[in-house]
Order: C-alpha cells, then structure tokens, then sequence
C-alpha cells in the first residue's frame, strides 16, 4: 500500500486578509474568513486557484463564514469565478453560516456556476458538516 502524499498548503498569515486556512486531515482545506476585504477575495481567490492546478483527486473543503455578516456581489463573483474551474468538480464543499442572508447569497453561487459537479451545502453547525463531509468520497459526475 503506498501512502498519498498530501499537496503542500503553501499559506502563510498575512497581515490584514481576512482569512486563514488550514489542512483537513483527509487533504482538504478549511477555511474560516472574518471579512469579505477586496483585499481578503484578491488573496483568497488566487491562493485558491493555485490549489485548483493539477487537482486531481477528490477531496473536502470546508468554509467557516460564521464570522461573516454578509455577502457581497463582489464575493459572489470571485466565489463563482473559483467554483467554475474545471478542477473544482473534484469537490465537495461545506459552507457554515451564522446567518440566513449570507446563507441565502451562498447558494446563488452554485447555480450560477459554469462547471458542474461540486457536491455543496450549506450548514449552520461545524459538526453537522463535517458529518456530511466525512462521508465516503463517490466520483461525481
């Protein structure tokens, strides 16, 4: 049995972005943002993309947005923008959400996506969606 090796985070804090991320321990990411700055979606939206490069295995993402109040247009636009690579249909992604207007914004993103296949919900509670993200991996198609 050979191990997998796991694709390095390459993250580092970075002073005044709204975000940090970290390695779930199937491979994913988890991310928990604390504002949606021009800055923090700039940063966000190409350290994302570069983990997007040569994905080629499924994998789980969660996004902790609890701390978020609400959702810009311009958020929506870069979310939709990461969500139609190619790539990500390798994905299933879990959103956790405090509140019903960022939750409402959240599910615009997967039906304006130009890729299909990114296994998405949304929750209000971290356990429950890591629940559902624990559950086996399928190949979506």
């Amino acid at each position: 049995m050979t191990e997998e090796k796991v694709k390095p985070l390459n993250w580092e804090p970075t002073p005044g972005i709204g975000y940090s991320v970290v390695r779930r321990p199937d491979g994913g990411m988890h991310y928990t943002f604390t504002d949606l700055s021009h800055e923090t979606l700039v940063h966000w939206h190409d350290f994302a993309a570069d983990h997007l490069i040569d994905s080629d295995r499924l994998t789980t993402n969660l996004y902790d947005l609890r701390e978020v109040q609400e959702i810009t247009e311009e958020a929506v636009d870069y979310a939709i923008e990461v969500n139609s690579d190619p790539s990500s249909r390798n994905i299933r992604l879990a959103v956790v959400v405090k509140n019903e207007a960022v939750r409402e914004a959240i599910v615009k993103v997967p039906s304006l996506t130009t890729t299909s296949g990114v296994e998405f919900k949304v929750f209000t509670n971290v356990a429950e969606a890591e629940d559902w993200l624990d559950r086996p991996l399928t190949i979506i198609v």
